[in-house]
């Protein structure tokens, strides 16, 4: 009887020790790749966290915060621009508005924002948030703006020019979907934006290390003095250069948040969790919308899709000035992957896949 329980246990250890040795070997394999970026000058600096069954599996930092001063990332204390997972954060508080009954989905936005100029169409804010209502995206220098402007301020940019189509009729990507939405929020629960996040999503959640980059709080002050914030950078065809100044506050919903890759990670598993919303509302945001049949492949603030092996995600990619992001949270394998890297798109995005793709099939 000894030799039989012996038998399976050292079966049990060895196909154990077989697994740990593949997802070993996955992870050394996409540690050289993301390594290369670093060896190659394609990016200053990168933090990686992966979690899977909401145990840490992987975290590393890549490269330098700040060139100059050599120093390191840290994917705990580094402090990255976001860029579009921002999104994903608002995405979180609209969820929150919905669930409470502050705000309809359905609802137009003018029910919220009745002084936003009137257009052929009539759109409302589940198009604003699915990128259908035909709000037109940003021109010449729009992206890199460095104007204090608030919400409200900001709509001077855009609110005189018609809708690009027909709201659900077309899908267009856009920052200003985001904008209108936020600003809305703000009219209909009569707090101010940032300070609802910060209230029913990022202290709930423990998010201490993400932030409204712009606010001057004792936490962003204590950032500041010491330097755990990334420096960013724009890639040129010699090296890097600091990117141009920017002021994202008023667009703070689309893409003007700032975060660690550990609290990004974090993030994502509290959904794999069901920490954050009810899940009827949780499927209405990560539902990919439709149009004339096809998907968009975009739920409400989310990308909802799938990858090249047909396995089935939901996140975002961000590109801002200064600022490349990934959070891809796949619920099947009950895996998240935070990638932040400090530099303007450095068109580096099928090295991440690859290096997830290799992560994710040894696991």
């Amino acid at each position: 009887m000894k030799s039989f329980i012996t038998y399976f246990k050292n079966l049990f250890t060895s196909q154990k020790e077989e697994l740990d040795k593949t997802q070993t070997l996955g992870i050394e394999k996409a540690d050289g790749l993301l390594n290369s970026l670093i060896e190659e000058k394609k990016i200053p600096g990168l933090a990686i966290t992966v979690l899977n069954k909401g145990e840490l599996l992987f975290q590393k930092g890549y490269g330098y915060a700040d060139l100059k001063d050599k120093r390191k990332v840290n994917p705990k204390r580094t402090v990255f621009r976001v860029a579009s997972v921002s999104k994903n954060i608002a995405a979180t508080a609209l969820g929150q508005m919905v669930k409470d009954g502050i705000m309809d989905l359905d609802a137009s936005l003018y029910q919220y924002v009745p002084y936003f100029p009137k257009k052929k169409y009539d759109f409302t804010i589940r198009q604003l948030a699915a990128h259908t209502a035909g709000i037109r995206g940003y021109r010449g220098k729009e992206y890199g703006l460095n104007e204090s402007y608030s919400i409200k301020d900001s709509l001077q940019i855009f609110k005189d020019d018609e809708l690009l189509f027909k709201p659900g009729t077309k899908y267009h990507y856009n920052s200003f979907n985001w904008v209108l939405i936020s600003l809305a929020m703000q009219e209909a629960s009569g707090i101010n934006f940032e300070a609802y996040v910060q209230e029913k999503v990022l202290k709930p959640l423990d998010l201490q290390n993400t932030f409204p980059e712009f606010i001057e709080d004792s936490s962003r002050l204590a950032l500041k003095r010491d330097n755990e914030l990334a420096t960013f950078y724009s890639r040129k065809r010699m090296g890097f250069r600091k990117a141009i100044p920017v002021n994202n506050q008023y667009k703070l919903a689309s893409g003007g948040y700032v975060s660690t890759s550990n609290d990004i990670a974090k993030f994502g598993q509290a959904y794999l969790n069901n920490e954050v919303l009810d899940k009827t509302i949780v499927t209405e945001f990560l539902t990919s919308e439709n149009i004339n049949g096809k998907p968009t492949y975009y739920g409400l603030g989310w990308q909802v899709s799938i990858d090249d092996k047909g396995r089935a995600f939901y996140g975002h990619v961000g590109n801002g000035v200064g600022g490349y992001s990934n959070l891809f949270i796949y619920p099947k394998e009950q895996l998240v992957f935070s990638v932040l890297i400090n530099c303007t798109n450095p068109r580096i995005q099928d090295i991440l896949d690859n290096s997830i793709d290799i992560i994710i099939s040894n696991s």
